[in-house]
């Protein structure tokens, strides 16, 4: 068993690695769990709406004329 040592006292080098130890790197970045803004334009959405089967545009293209 390692005697404690108080940080202050500590040499240069153990306090860095004592600092390196602790930070660790978050596993889920917290910039993508903001909510969406709802005002904003969402391309992906737009894009969905074009793929849907029910849609008027679909069912546009589907008819030969």
């Amino acid at each position: 068993m390692e005697k404690f040592i108080p940080y202050e006292k500590l040499s240069k080098k153990k306090k860095r690695e004592l600092d390196a130890d602790k930070r660790t790197v978050w596993a889920i970045s917290p910039v993508t769990r903001k909510p969406e803004n709802p005002k904003a334009y969402n391309r992906k959405k737009a894009q969905k709406r074009m793929d849907d089967p029910g849609s008027v545009l679909s069912l546009f293209a589907a008819i030969k004329w």
